[in-house]
């Protein structure tokens, strides 16, 4: 399962999005965890070293790389130069699993407690100023478009906050989205925009409350938010110590927050997966952005790299994935 974490910047999405990806670790499910956010703290709220973390490769340092690899033997895409970060699978392009060992993973992928866990990579001295941050998460668009990924495995990634995330169709990418939310006018007008941006595209969107002190918090967020809300959770004495470095096991974590983000995993589980939708999708994507940009730069006319009938949850290595 492909699963977004997003909301208002300081909303706790980043904190929600390692706690479920290290509860799901805990109970045995495999997991990867990737930062996409332009403030990269997700290492940290892991559990790992955040220095040794942020020497580690990144995910936009190695575009080429990964679509070079990804690309294969896809005689539709014969060079790195023309596959763009929206560019789908087809026949000879070399599919992904999360548990997988291969060089492209090995590479840029850290083992830590049962999580394989990478990051796009923030803002650098070279890229201020002439950089788009949406080209670092190009990486980790182009890695959701190439990966087969099962009902009981999950891909965790934490978004960039706000409603940058609709800046690309990598909004698309995930079979659900939890956008956490604080019991303020600013987080769920986050949150609305969220809705607005996704009611055309049939986006899975379940609400988690964070920081709520009483009830009324809690009816603030029914009224505003209805049946999106799939639970909440209050401050927690858990989480002030691990964003002060003492992270405890995950199942420390006060019971009735921990609810919630079980319940956050049962909901993803049930809503299974839509690999037709993915995949037309993906191809609707690529589409805009060949005409906007794509074919101008490469000279050709890149929605020829579209192949209707192939359709990525069918295919693995050229095999059929059950």
């Amino acid at each position: 399962m492909k699963l977004a974490f997003v909301g208002k910047g300081g909303s706790g999405k980043t904190t929600m999005a390692s706690l479920f990806a290290r509860r799901a670790a805990a109970l045995g499910h495999p997991v990867m965890a990737v930062d996409a956010d332009i403030n990269q703290h997700l290492a940290a709220a892991l559990g790992l070293d955040a220095e040794a973390a942020a020497m580690g490769p990144v995910l936009g340092e190695h575009l080429a790389d990964i679509k070079d690899y990804l690309r294969g033997a896809n005689p539709l895409v014969p060079s790195a130069e023309l596959m763009l970060k929206t560019t789908p699978p087809g026949p000879g392009s070399r599919l992904l699993t999360v548990r997988e060992s291969n060089p492209l993973l090995d590479r840029l992928f850290t083992e830590h407690d049962g999580i394989r866990f990478a990051a796009t990579g923030g803002f650098v001295d070279d890229d201020l100023g002439v950089a788009c941050y949406h080209s670092k998460v190009g990486a980790v668009e182009l890695l959701l478009n190439h990966l087969v990924d099962g009902p009981e495995e999950f891909v965790v990634v934490d978004m960039v906050a706000g409603a940058e995330a609709f800046a690309s169709g990598m909004f698309t990418r995930f079979d659900h989205t939890f956008l956490v939310c604080e019991p303020t006018l600013r987080s769920v007008g986050v949150y609305k925009q969220y809705l607005g941006y996704a009611e055309d595209y049939d986006v899975r969107i379940s609400v988690i409350g964070n920081k709520t002190d009483d009830e009324d918090d809690v009816a603030f967020l029914r009224e505003h938010v209805g049946d999106a809300l799939l639970g909440w959770c209050s401050r927690s004495k858990y989480v002030k110590a691990a964003e002060r470095g003492s992270v405890g096991p995950v199942a420390d974590l006060e019971p009735a927050n921990l609810a919630v983000v079980d319940a956050a995993r049962e909901r993803a589980v049930a809503g299974g997966k839509d690999w037709a939708k993915f995949t037309r999708q993906a191809h609707e994507f690529h589409r805009k952005a060949a005409l906007a940009w794509g074919n101008d730069k490469a000279g050709v006319d890149l929605a020829d790299q579209i192949v209707p009938d192939y359709v990525l949850g069918e295919h693995l290595l050229g095999a059929p994935v059950h």
